[in-house]
């Protein structure tokens, strides 16, 4: 062991106690996320249970330029949380305080480590909800604002982004900054609210967050929309958000993510065709009028049943498949690992998109099923890796042209999931030379030590 980082580890030790660990089964669950990036061990895991606490961390890790690396619940899809040069990882599960709720403006604070669920549980006496839903019930709030999350709900509510009024920060050299605050909007200084979110750790470790809070709709209502063909049901959502008809969710699945879902989820009474799964928040007559709007616009392009219901039994059924999606897929192909695309295009280039990708993952030979947001232009494909020799290889090929056919749409390589290492060759061909030295700068300003995530986001 290193002379810097038995040295932190001794300090550490001090701080933590038993919190400080170097057990092999735990240093494992902190090699990795949901990803097929190679597992990396960090030297030690440190499970802080405050914002002081990680700011120390952070100082004496500064001190001996010793990597640290922030963690959340290990659900990241892009190699975030890999300890690529060792390290500590910087655990903040445990950070669980809802610090305060102001039901009359709509707003709260909370610590890094509480998931959606357990927000939204504290929430419903107060007829308040945290809308923001990535579709795991597992991610922490803190890594959903560092990867820039998004989800289900963000046609109606937006993403993470938007949703959040400030943060608490630990900075690399161990001080701890609050930024932003609770009013919703200030024109004063640099957003540096908005600079870390999205940062992935790379800049500051994410301690504490602002969020903005939306009522409980009146009423909800969930519709399931089917169609003959792909193109149909792209189109639809083309139709109804060129529209503005107001929907909070519209998700497109294709005949073989229906397929999967159809057997993992007991989805019985639905086709394995491609289908949308749509829902309405408003008042019991603006739900009804919405679901009407969307009916006539997709029967437009074909659309060969559409069936909507207020039944809360039934939309949670719909909506526990759509974010089992991902599973279903897995237990498609058994012995097959998954590599879940990101692409995003504009609306009006979305048929594009993904009628290409369909051509590109025919062109493969692989299996890949489509699930997406497609009400804001994005949607993923689990490229389902075969357990064959050249299988990793095949699929990140196909990976490749996807992201690139949304490029050349004016689109991203990554509309929810972040950069990581899985998507750091293209942020160049994305932003370009100049921007990306821009970024770096930042990096080297407010981490000139380099200790904060490295080898995430840039490729050197």
């Amino acid at each position: 062991m290193q002379d810097s980082l038995r040295a932190v580890l001794a300090e550490a030790k001090g701080l933590l106690g038993d919190r400080l660990t170097t057990n092999p089964a735990l240093r494992e669950q902190h090699s990795h996320g949901e990803d097929t990036q190679p597992r990396v061990l960090p030297d030690a895991v440190a499970f802080v249970e405050t914002s002081h606490e990680a700011a120390r961390l952070l100082a004496l890790c500064h001190a001996q330029r010793v990597p640290v690396v922030p963690f959340g619940a290990g659900t990241s899809l892009e190699g975030h949380v890999t300890p690529v040069r060792g390290g500590i990882s910087l655990d903040l599960s445990r950070m669980t305080r809802i610090i305060e709720v102001n039901a009359a403006d709509m707003d709260c604070r909370i610590e890094a480590g509480v998931t959606r669920p357990l927000l939204n549980e504290h929430l419903r006496d107060q007829g308040l909800f945290f809308p923001v839903d990535p579709g795991t019930a597992d991610c922490t709030i803190g890594g959903m604002c560092a990867t820039r999350a998004s989800g289900t709900n963000a046609v109606r509510y937006g993403t993470i982004r938007e949703n959040v009024l400030g943060l608490s920060v630990a900075l690399a050299d161990g001080r701890l900054i609050r930024t932003g605050g609770r009013v919703r909007k200030s024109a004063t200084g640099y957003d540096l609210t908005h600079l870390f979110v999205g940062s992935e750790g790379t800049l500051g470790v994410i301690t504490e967050i602002q969020l903005r809070l939306h009522g409980i709709p009146e009423a909800q209502s969930a519709a399931v929309c089917q169609f003959d063909t792909l193109a149909g049901a792209v189109q639809s959502v083309i139709a109804i958000m060129q529209a503005g008809v107001p929907v909070a969710r519209i998700e497109l699945l294709d005949e073989v993510q229906m397929a999967a879902c159809i057997a993992y989820s007991k989805l019985d009474g639905l086709a394995a065709l491609p289908t949308l799964f749509l829902e309405f928040h408003g008042t019991p007559a603006s739900v009804a009028e919405a679901a009407e709007q969307a009916e006539a616009l997709s029967q437009d392009f074909g659309a060969s049943g559409f069936k909507w219901t207020t039944a809360n039994e039934e939309r949670n059924r719909l909506w526990k498949a759509r974010h089992d999606a991902y599973w279903a897929a897995l237990a498609y192909r058994p012995g097959h690992r998954g590599i879940a695309t990101d692409a995003v295009a504009p609306i009006s280039r979305l048929a594009e998109l993904i009628l290409g990708a369909k051509s590109d993952i025919e062109a493969s030979g692989l299996a890949a099923p489509i699930v997406g947001h497609v009400g804001d232009g994005n949607f993923h494909t689990v490229i389902l890796v075969p357990p064959e020799p050249d299988g990793l290889d095949r699929a990140w090929a196909l990976d490749r042209k996807i992201v690139a056919r949304a490029l050349a749409l004016g689109g991203s390589c990554s509309g929810e999931h972040g950069v990581g290492l899985g998507k750091r060759e293209f942020l160049e061909r994305e932003h370009g030379p100049e921007t990306l030295a821009v970024m770096r700068s930042l990096k080297a300003t407010l981490d000139p030590r380099g200790i904060l995530n490295p080898g995430k986001i840039f490729l050197n």
